[in-house]
């Protein structure tokens, strides 16, 4: 990986156990693209729906043109990776412009979803889960 000199906004998006490093490079115009963990997005997001939903955020397209994006992201399933992702691309783009964040939020996109798997406790199954019980 080549090292990048240019200026860029970094921010973390985490979901679940996925964590989402995003940095916006301000690029001049050439080559401007979105790269997950050194892959291209088509590459890395296989379904349609995950990388609409990824480039639903850049729907502006002075925001589109704007940015050179790298995202390194680790942990979780496909789904809680995107979540993190745009959560990440969100906050970075908050750093860059705080005029982007109350279109951000009113969308939804600046808002942490804490839901996380609960832990087991002892004596139990599962979080909840208890044995089977038996009178006799």
């Amino acid at each position: 990986m080549k090292a990048q000199t240019e200026k860029y906004f970094e921010a973390v998006g985490r979901r679940k156990t996925s964590i989402a490093r995003v940095r916006l490079f301000v690029s001049d115009g050439t080559k401007n693209g979105i790269t997950i963990n050194d892959k291209d997005i088509k590459e890395y997001l296989n379904t349609a729906d995950s990388r609409h939903k990824l480039t639903e955020i850049l729907r502006n397209p002075e925001v589109k043109e704007k940015f050179n994006i790298t995202i390194k992201v680790v942990g979780g399933g496909m789904s809680s990776q995107v979540d993190a992702i745009i959560l990440g691309i969100a906050r970075a783009l908050t750093e860059f412009s705080q005029e982007l964040r109350k279109p951000l939020k009113k969308e939804g996109f600046l808002s942490r979803d804490a839901r996380i798997k609960e832990r087991r406790k002892f004596g139990l199954k599962k979080a909840r889960k208890s044995p089977q019980w038996s009178k006799r």
